[in-house]
């Protein structure tokens, strides 16, 4: 499965009868392909060409007298195999500003719904543009409210498109980001899960914590997130309802789901918090849960739905020392 999308980079020297003969070919050969100019301009300095094959697949290639950089989700060309590969923030800004509004533009006129949100398009488009998820991580969006088990397309959207302009996680994009999945097969429990993460940084952020996500340990764990301030682990999971799954009542498919937690990264580091995140469960299944406030089988725990337009509901199980009760509303 390939990943998000990334830039190769090729200290060599490149020329347009070197792409004729090294890039395009044998791409044309394998898929049928255009040789295309770019619909923007690239930066000074550089020379740029599209790469347009005939199963979809897209290549943008940008070189001067001494390098050149690849971007695309086809398969790599010989000649660029072992090359190092780079996110767009690190490469320069204008590199990855031009490469950004090229697949825009495509993103515009193929899928216009979704660039109305200018912050999902942007933070998503390593994934949106990846050689596997391009048509899941898009189809998750647009046809399952970005998780939202009630909600419609805009009002899921426009949650996320409120979340990200904060601005919080653009540091840490391609991490979050690729836990959308770049896969074929729409996998919804996992993007789910990719969206509660999201959803507890904001409930961290918005109690004033910083955080970074995604902490490989040394029991060979990795954990979703570290605050900051104090190095206290958190742990995020998100059930599925009873609906989705053997457990035939709310609480009992929180503490299912806990348990598969309480064994492995949980035993291994004790204190780490644990986020539940019930924003699959349709409003009579969490409403069980708010008013009874179950014990999850695990303490300390932060227990909550997300709803469009409305504060984060849920309650606190002992004494989990981040800031985000006061946030959680009936």
């Amino acid at each position: 499965m390939a990943g998000p999308l990334r830039f190769r980079h090729s200290p060599d020297s490149w020329d347009p009868n070197r792409i004729e003969s090294s890039l395009y070919r044998p791409l044309d050969d394998k898929f049928g392909a255009a040789l295309e100019p770019p619909g923007v301009n690239p930066p000074p300095k550089y020379e740029a060409q599209r790469l347009e094959m005939d199963n979809g697949d897209l290549a943008l290639f940008a070189w001067t007298d001494s390098d050149a950089y690849w971007l695309g989700n086809t398969e790599t060309p010989k000649a660029l195999w072992r090359t190092e590969k780079y996110r767009f923030a690190e490469v320069e800004y204008p590199l990855a500003r031009w490469a950004q509004r090229e697949l825009l533009r495509d993103l515009e006129a193929s899928d216009p719904w979704l660039t109305a949100y200018d912050h999902i398009t942007w933070f998503f488009l390593p994934v949106f543009f990846s050689k596997d998820g391009r048509e899941t991580t898009r189809a998750f969006f647009r046809d399952h409210a970005a998780g939202f088990p009630d909600a419609d397309r805009k009002a899921g959207l426009t949650f996320y498109e409120q979340l990200l302009s904060a601005g919080t996680l653009d540091d840490h994009r391609y991490t979050m980001a690729t836990k959308l999945g770049t896969s074929e097969q729409l996998d919804l429990v996992r993007m789910r899960a990719a969206m509660a993460e999201l959803n507890t940084a904001k409930l961290l952020a918005d109690a004033g914590h910083a955080f970074t996500p995604e902490i490989t340990l040394e029991s060979g764990y990795a954990l979703d997130f570290r605050v900051d301030e104090t190095g206290t682990l958190v742990e995020v999971t998100r059930p599925e309802p009873p609906a989705r799954r053997r457990a035939g009542t709310p609480a009992s498919a929180l503490r299912e789901t806990v348990d598969g937690k309480t064994g492995t990264q949980l035993k291994a580091h004790p204190g780490t918090i644990l986020f539940v995140d019930c924003t699959s469960f349709r409003d009579d299944e969490w409403f069980a849960i708010r008013d009874a406030q179950p014990s999850v089988g695990y303490t300390p725990a932060v227990v909550y739905r997300m709803r469009p337009g409305k504060p984060p509901s849920g309650y606190v199980i002992g004494e989990p020392n981040l800031d985000v009760e006061p946030q959680l509303k009936s």
